[in-house]
């Protein structure tokens, strides 16, 4: 049996090391393909160094573009290598342009799909990553739910039961491998020198944040009241799409507040276990903190990770300034005794496991 593993972004390098890693342990056969449609080339070849993964086979340098021209551009490119690898399965992870594409040229091929953090929605479907997600588990042979909350949400829209299988989420497989050598290789808190839980942590790239003048401002006077109320730095790792459009809207980043360079994976995992507090409008931090009980403020109005507030590690803000700090008070005094609800760590084993089983065509 022949599968592919199709990415293209950090996260989805992240979320399906485990299964990689897997793959590479049982000696099968399988390969990687990476449309690489994030922004920089040399972020995504650190992130597999860094994580110690097999170079891609394929590198697809699709780059940024309008969702319909990326999309087509991947789906043509996707297409060609399927063609010629004949693959069994086809592995896709999330919610990116990069799983829709890689799902559609699939079904279209006849060739089982895989899609793995199955049935996540914020029901939210201004976020493309909404759509994306929707189409591509209704696409999907083999849906593999990171939770029963989850797996409840696809049967519910009439995915029969047999093509879901609850494994857990691939991120506590992610985080539990890397956190001993971020421990060991990191030497961000140094760098920057920052204390143990002396900081707060804060990314934003989603564009219905920071597309939004009035928004971005928010978020940005946000973290000046946070800085004022707390008097501990903000560290901002700043995405390039953001740091555009603070130019471009002539706003200031806030007294307090400390831009610094995207950084890589393991010195991520570590300013993220030591902050005092994460504010984030992503969704794989929401989960990568509350794995590692610490606090978050989510700087949307929705999530898909509905189990990170039922465990009492998150809260929605949105981005009122306001509700920004009073969120940030709130969870700046929270007890961080709450259970992950994501799973024992070995996603990536019964995923692998269960195509080996099913997925000969």
């Amino acid at each position: 049996m022949k599968i592919c593993i199709s990415l293209g972004t950090r996260p989805e390098i992240i979320k399906m090391s485990s299964v990689i890693r897997e793959c590479a342990r049982r000696k099968l056969d399988y390969f990687i393909l990476h449309t690489n449609q994030h922004y920089s080339k040399n972020l995504d070849e650190i992130f597999f160094k860094e994580l110690d993964l097999p170079k891609p086979k394929y590198n697809l340098n699709i780059g940024s573009g309008t969702h319909g021209e990326q999309t087509g551009r991947m789906l043509i490119e996707i297409e060609k290598v399927f063609l010629k690898e004949k693959p069994d399965v086809v592995l896709v992870q999330g919610d990116t342009n990069t799983v829709l594409a890689s799902a559609l040229a699939a079904a279209k091929l006849h060739i089982k799909v895989g899609h793995v953090e199955a049935g996540l929605r914020s029901y939210f479907r201004e976020m493309p990553e909404e759509i994306n997600r929707v189409l591509a588990d209704h696409c999907s042979d083999f849906l593999f739910a990171p939770t029963k909350n989850a797996e409840s949400i696809l049967i519910g829209e009439g995915i029969p039961k047999e093509k879901v299988f609850v494994t857990g989420n691939t991120v506590v497989d992610a985080v539990r491998q890397n956190l001993e050598l971020a421990g060991k290789k990191s030497r961000i808190l140094e760098k920057l020198g920052l204390d143990k839980s002396g900081y707060f942590l804060i990314t934003t790239h989603r564009p219905e944040n920071v597309d939004k003048k009035e928004r971005l401002a928010g978020i940005l006077e946000g973290l000046n009241l946070v800085y004022k109320r707390f008097n501990l730095p903000v560290i901002y790792p700043i995405h390039p799409r953001t740091a555009k459009m603070v130019e471009t809207f002539k706003l200031k980043i806030p007294a307090g507040t400390r831009v610094v360079e995207p950084v890589g994976y393991l010195d991520f995992l570590n300013l993220e276990r030591n902050a005092k507090l994460v504010l984030t409008d992503s969704g794989g931090i929401q989960e990568e903190v509350c794995i590692l009980r610490v606090p978050c403020v989510t700087l949307r109005g929705n999530t898909e990770r509905p189990e990170t507030l039922e465990v009492g590690g998150n809260i929605l803000a949105g981005a009122d300034p306001g509700k920004i700090l009073k969120s940030a008070e709130r969870m700046f005094t929270k007890n961080k005794k709450w259970k992950n609800p994501f799973g024992d760590g070995r996603a990536g084993e019964r995923i692998v496991e269960y195509i080996l089983r099913n997925g000969k065509r």
